[in-house]
């Protein structure tokens, strides 16, 4: 999650990146949450309130995210980390950690814990973390429900005992396909590699207008407006391919409802198109419409994307024929622009 992202829960109440003016009123939550929790009662370590008091170590290691109401109070927060960093504990390298998930307990019950995970999930999956994983104590019941209702599968052989009276228990939710296959953000300096390479796809497969070219081109703009994801090798760091998906709680097209998540754009670099990189990109937005508890993921498509059209037919998207109009070029001729849709919740 980057610092310009941010998206709107209910009542009004905003997650977003921390402002360095809320530092205290972060760190004032966590200790309010967890005074109220399963291990209120227990005495709390020096070390344990530096590390919560801290708010600038955590951001430093990563990012620290809140919620906050809409009178602009903070009523929740997490710390999505690094493996390697100070404050990770049981992240693995090139892993994500979440920790500190804390809401207040004037604001508990409205779903914002779930809130708050489903956007450090988005943040790992900003990184290309290859999981993001976490840790809570075996007597929190409540959490642990709540991580395996989002996805997360336990991770025993990480558990731990922490500290007097506490074991630890550690789940994991992974967030790449392949192993030799990396999907994450855009960098501002990639912006003309990724141009140039949906250009090229896109001009083997379809005829294109000076109009429409522009658009597909216009890769910095759009990654100011949108999501621009790249699939890079793991290993050499080659640009793969590329799709785009709206931020949160927006959308990029007509073609997508309430409850849905769009994307275009989808391009994979000439010399690798039998990698199955055009299927990692679709898998990773399917993969986000269920991080951000979404119903179905559409798109659509020119009646020449052969190619992508087999794609989509194989990963299970159907026609939506009521969603489909006539594009009307500039010299006056016409085809039919084709809609697909598929069911984010079903198993990828």
């Amino acid at each position: 999650m980057t610092n310009d992202t941010a998206r709107t829960f209910v009542d009004g109440t905003t997650i977003r990146p921390i402002r360095p003016d809320e530092s205290d009123a972060e760190a004032a939550v966590i200790v309010r949450a967890f005074a109220a929790g399963p291990y209120g009662h227990l005495p709390k370590s020096a070390e344990r309130a530096a590390f919560e008091a801290d708010t600038t170590g955590r951001g430093a290691d990563g990012a620290v995210l809140v919620a906050v109401d809409a009178d602009g109070v903070v009523v929740g927060t997490a710390s999505v980390l690094r493996a390697g960093s100070r404050y990770s504990r049981v992240a693995r390298p090139g892993e994500a950690e979440v920790r500190l998930i804390s809401v207040d307990p004037s604001a508990q019950g409205a779903g914002l814990g779930a809130a708050l995970t489903r956007a450090s999930l988005e943040a790992a999956l900003d990184w290309g973390a290859p999981a993001l994983v976490l840790d809570t104590g075996s007597r929190n019941t409540r959490a642990q429900a709540l991580y395996e209702r989002l996805g997360f599968v336990r991770d025993a052989g990480r558990d731990a005992v922490v500290g007097a009276d506490v074991e630890s228990v550690v789940y994991r939710f992974p967030l790449q396909r392949r192993d030799d296959v990396v999907v994450r953000l855009m960098r501002d300096d990639e912006a003309d590699a990724v141009a140039a390479l949906v250009e090229h796809a896109y001009a083997a497969d379809f005829e294109l207008s000076a109009g429409y070219r522009a658009d597909i081109v216009a890769v910095g703009e759009r990654a100011r407006d949108h999501r621009v994801w790249v699939a890079v090798d793991a290993t050499t760091g080659d640009l793969l391919g590329t799709a785009s998906t709206p931020r949160a709680g927006e959308t990029m097209s007509p073609v997508a409802r309430d409850g849905e998540l769009d994307f275009r754009f989808l391009g994979v670099a000439q010399g690798v198109r039998r990698r199955g990189i055009g299927e990692v990109l679709v898998q990773h937005v399917l993969l986000l419409a269920r991080i951000r508890g979404l119903d179905r993921v559409v798109l659509n498509t020119g009646p020449d994307m052969l190619a992508a059209q087999r794609l989509y037919a194989r990963l299970g998207f159907s026609r939506l024929h009521e969603r489909e109009f006539t594009f009307v070029r500039p010299d006056g001729s016409s085809f039919q622009m084709l809609a697909y849709g598929r069911d984010a919740r079903l198993a990828a």
